[in-house]
């Protein structure tokens, strides 16, 4: 005669849950902790999987083994950096210091320009409220001296963390899979592939736009006489890593120093780079993600401020690079039962074979 199921202890049950949401929490708390390190190892890892890349593009043009290959990859970007900003740094240097020099007398004239109007009366009221006291002024230069020693300290770190794991990419690799179950491996090897070829799509979209930026760029402001013009569009190219931000970041100065030389180069100067941006962001992004990599511009500008609340100033480095990887991760794992191994529902037609008119059914 068969026993009956015997019934769970309730007190049992709920303490087992209990300690799973304790868990849960737990494992919350440390990586919310540790949130400055993980990012650390997160672009330490996108490091090294460009210095990979490139080291198999060498290997494979110039057929030197891979150790020597990843040595050209890592010394060749950091060789044209040095060259470039060695050529134009000290050219800039001069140009910036001028530009401070005339900044008093430029923001004098700014000032009785404004005073001549009543909105401008008003503006300069508004201003004056909210500008900040000489000691909260001195406190805010050493907190942004302070913060570029730790940049600098961050940069170094995964620099060398990247170098590490693209020499030994397998042996980290295979070091994660020993801490999966068996019957996991492959389906988190597929979604690895998944993820490395996305974010290699992305790198690829990223590289020309990057590379239309820093060209263009250069090209239009040598063309209106700015000093350092191709440092200029050097940075410009770098800084478009980080889409919309890097815009700011380098139109400031551009045009700071556009003003410094005469109102026209100042003016000429705002025009050319809104007009790269729009071409950039309005014919050469869309091109090329439709036929490099699928990115919607949405979810990139709120995943930059998304991450640049939670997460910083390295949340919005590595905002699009991490959204890739979340965009591929819910498409490799989330599936219903009634979906199909691709983006089409299983059982209905394609969006092309209903408007083509084609039966309901397969």
């Amino acid at each position: 005669m068969q026993e009956p199921p015997k019934t769970p202890n309730p007190d049992l049950v709920l303490f087992r849950r209990t300690l799973v949401v304790a868990a849960g929490v737990g494992f919350a708390v440390i990586v919310w902790k540790l949130a400055d390190l993980i990012l650390l190892l997160l672009a330490s890892v996108l490091v090294a999987f460009i210095f990979y890349k490139f080291a198999h593009f060498l290997k494979r043009h110039t057929r030197l083994p891979f150790a020597a290959a990843l040595v050209l990859a890592i010394l060749l970007p950091v060789l044209f950096l040095a060259l470039t900003f060695t050529m134009f740094g000290s050219l800039m240097a001069n140009q910036f210091a001028i530009l401070f020099d005339q900044l008093p007398v430029t923001f004098v004239k700014v000032r009785d320009w404004l005073q001549g109007t009543s909105l401008g009366r008003e503006v300069i009221a508004h201003a004056g409220s909210l500008m900040p006291e000489g000691g909260r002024i001195v406190a805010m230069v050493q907190s942004f001296v302070s913060s570029l020693g730790v940049v600098g300290t961050s940069l170094g770190v995964v620099l060398v963390g990247g170098v590490y794991l693209a020499a030994q990419p397998r042996l980290y690799g295979d070091g994660i899979l020993k801490l999966l179950p068996p019957y996991l491996r492959p389906k988190i090897v597929s979604t690895m592939r998944a993820i490395a070829d996305a974010i290699t799509a992305w790198l690829k979209a990223q590289g020309l736009s990057m590379l239309f930026i820093g060209v263009f760029t250069g090209a239009a402001l040598s063309a209106i006489g700015l000093p350092a013009a191709p440092a200029i569009g050097l940075v410009a190219g770098l800084c478009e890593f980080v889409p919309y931000l890097g815009t700011i970041v380098v139109a400031i100065p551009s045009i700071l120093i556009g003003f410094s030389i005469s109102t026209e180069t100042g003016i000429w100067t705002a025009i050319a780079i809104v007009v790269i941006q729009q071409v950039q962001g309005n014919i050469v992004t869309p091109i090329v993600q439709s036929s490099v990599a699928e990115l919607p511009p949405a979810l990139t500008v709120f995943s930059l401020i998304a991450a640049g609340i939670i997460l910083g100033p390295m949340g919005v480095i590595l905002a699009v690079p991490l959204t890739v990887v979340a965009q591929t991760l819910v498409r490799q794992l989330v599936h219903y039962p009634d979906d199909g191994p691709g983006d089409e529902p299983a059982d209905q037609p394609a969006a092309a074979e209903l408007d083509e008119g084609a039966p309901e059914g397969r």
